[in-house]
């Protein structure tokens, strides 16, 4: 390996850290997200550094081409990636369907209150516990995640 390729892949692997940390710090990018882009890194770095260890990982693994072991760490990485990012898109679509049935419930209370003032009539039992039933069933949900 040439002097120009080591640097490179240093720098690279540097960057990319600080190009995180960085959206970890202006809020852009959470913590719990940030998990898998740090080990990647980090990985990167450290090969970057000692490049004989992607060989000697190929080699103990059984892999004829060291680039083919980086390759499949990578898109492993990747697809760990994406497995925790669609697992926080099917928390995010329960909260926001428990919301939005939250949400119809009190806005036809209120539909009904204001029908019923305008019609001088009294509110009845029924009516003023609507909100408390939208509760009870947006509760049976499960509890929220934060």
């Amino acid at each position: 390996m040439n002097t120009v390729t080591y640097v490179f892949g240093i720098a690279a692997a540097v960057l990319a850290l600080i190009a995180i940390i960085e959206l970890m710090r202006r809020t852009t990018l959470r913590e719990r997200h940030a998990v898998w882009w740090i080990v990647g890194g980090v990985l990167a770095l450290f090969v970057a550094v000692f490049p004989r260890t992607l060989t000697w990982a190929a080699r103990l693994l059984g892999i004829a081409v060291p680039t083919n072991l980086a390759f499949f760490v990578a898109i492993a990485l990747l697809f760990l990636v994406s497995l925790q990012y669609g697992a926080e898109l099917t928390r995010i679509e329960d909260k926001l369907r428990v919301l939005a049935e939250h949400t119809a419930f009190l806005d036809d209370r209120v539909r009904r209150l204001e029908a019923q003032a305008g019609d001088g009539t009294r509110v009845t039992q029924d009516d003023t516990t609507a909100a408390a039933d939208a509760e009870a069933i947006a509760g049976d949900e499960g509890p929220a995640e934060s």
